[in-house]
């Protein structure tokens, strides 16, 4: 019985490896990134800290558009209909540039929102620079997302890894030789940070471009694209798809967003301690990352196929093995949460160690309740992803509003700002939305598999 779940994990991690790796790449330049920063001081890391909060609401509006692009690939290639997937593409495509133009302006627009949320002054004068510069960058990191979701679609998923991979390594030199200004280049700070996120992103997508160009079986969807002959019944079909999936992430990096902003208002080390437990738990999340595109692109596939009992049982080993995997991270964030936060911090610093020993507590606190969510925040994502397979995204967004604005915020306000758990109690509601999520969409695949079933054994 078992076995039929378990004989499907090694292709489940041969496809979703790579999408892993890719992620993680982006989220260990976030840590590298952190880390040079918190070398400068607490205040420059909680800048950075507030500065990505308005560029994590950004992203998650395009990624999450952009992630209807996949389960109509992966669908398209299932019943081996290249123009639709050549159209899909170029749509897709031609939709993500402008909106990530969009998402730019917006960021840019919204920079005095800082002075009104009761920020400290001194990080708030730090961020806004390092603002200005990053937001560029969303431009083509919307657009490489467009190319990373369409080449996963096709199941060609180490492409985007090798992307993102080679501009990692451009944006870890960059930040090290302009940050602290080596090498004769100029010291820069935190902007030197978000000058080396930029170049990074332009590589990323150009390299990409040119490698999909290259490979036997996307190039022909990339030659001879006539961006000027467009559908309104494709541009119609991606925006129903993509615009309920960039709410559902919306509503839950909102709700991150809104926990580092809440920690701002209870100081610049509260703020440092979340940035740090953050970007740990961050890392942990891409590997459920890569397991729900893996769940999105094969329960498209077996959609393509009409092979629905084929397509549950599937999408269930997924579910178990990020079971499994989320487990085994959640041990390891409580047997060591008080040394991970040492790696962000010089804790040899003697003038600043008390402010340094108070950021390491709060963010050691953070991490057990962060091991607790881990198994709900894998299994709600991944569960997501094969939900978007199934192109059922109405329900699920509904059900995400619920689970972190409804249940989770209201927690995470009430208990952090008006309580003594403080940062805990801002968790605790991140906690309570995240299993709510999974909880809720995990009875919708459920239903929903079972319908398709159902109908085609009436036929």
């Amino acid at each position: 019985m078992l076995h039929q779940y378990t004989k499907e994990f090694r292709y489940n991690l041969k496809l979703a490896a790579p999408v892993m790796l890719g992620m993680l790449g982006h989220t260990f330049v976030g840590l590298i990134d952190n880390v040079m920063v918190g070398q400068l001081g607490t205040a420059e890391l909680a800048a950075v800290s507030l500065g990505n909060s308005f560029m994590f609401i950004a992203m998650s509006l395009g990624i999450g558009f952009s992630m209807a692009i996949t389960p109509l690939v992966a669908e398209a290639d299932g019943e081996n209909n290249f123009t639709s997937g050549k159209s899909i593409f170029k749509h897709g495509f031609l939709l993500c540039t402008v909106l990530g133009v969009l998402l730019f302006i917006g960021v840019v627009f919204a920079r005095p929102l800082m002075y009104l949320m009761k920020q400290p002054t001194e990080v708030v004068a730090l961020a806004i620079p390092y603002l200005d510069l990053v937001a560029v960058s969303l431009i083509p990191l919307i657009g490489f997302q467009a190319l990373k979701q369409f080449s996963d679609g096709l199941s060609m998923t180490k492409y985007p890894m090798y992307a993102t991979l080679i501009a990692n390594v451009v944006n870890v030199v960059l930040n090290y030789l302009l940050i602290f200004g080596k090498f004769g280049f100029p010291e820069m700070g935190i902007v030197g940070a978000a000058v080396g996120t930029l170049v990074s992103r332009l590589i990323m997508v150009i390299f990409l471009w040119i490698l999909l160009k290259s490979k036997e079986k996307s190039k022909a969807y990339l030659s001879s694209i006539k961006f000027f002959i467009l559908e309104n019944k494709m541009f119609k079909k991606i925006v129903l798809l993509g615009f309920p999936s960039a709410l559902q992430m919306f509503f839950e990096v909102g709700i991150f967003t809104a926990a580092i902003w809440l920690s701002g208002i209870l100081g610049k080390n509260p703020q440092a301690a979340n940035q740090i437990a953050l970007n740990l738990a961050s890392m942990t999340f891409m590997v459920a990352m890569g397991l729900s595109v893996t769940a999105m692109v094969r329960v498209g596939n077996q959609k393509g196929l009409q092979q629905f009992k084929e397509l549950r049982r599937i999408a269930f080993s997924i579910f178990l093995l990020t079971l499994l995997i989320e487990v085994a991270f959640a041990l390891l964030f409580i047997v060591f949460n008080t040394v991970l936060p040492q790696i962000y911090l010089d804790v040899n610093d003697l003038e600043n160690l008390s402010d340094t020993n108070e950021v390491i507590g709060i963010a050691a606190r953070l991490l057990i309740i962060a091991a607790l969510f881990q198994i709900s925040d894998g299994i709600q994502v991944v569960v997501l992803g094969a939900l978007r397979g199934l192109q059922d995204v109405k329900i699920p967004t509904v059900v995400t509003f619920i689970a972190y604005w409804i249940v989770g915020f209201p927690i995470s306000y009430y208990l952090g700002l008006y309580t003594e758990y403080k940062n805990s109690g801002i968790w605790i509601g991140l906690l309570a939305g995240l299993s709510v999520s999974a909880i809720l969409l995990s009875m919708r695949f459920n239903y929903l598999s079972k319908d398709l079933i159902s109908r085609k054994g009436n036929l």
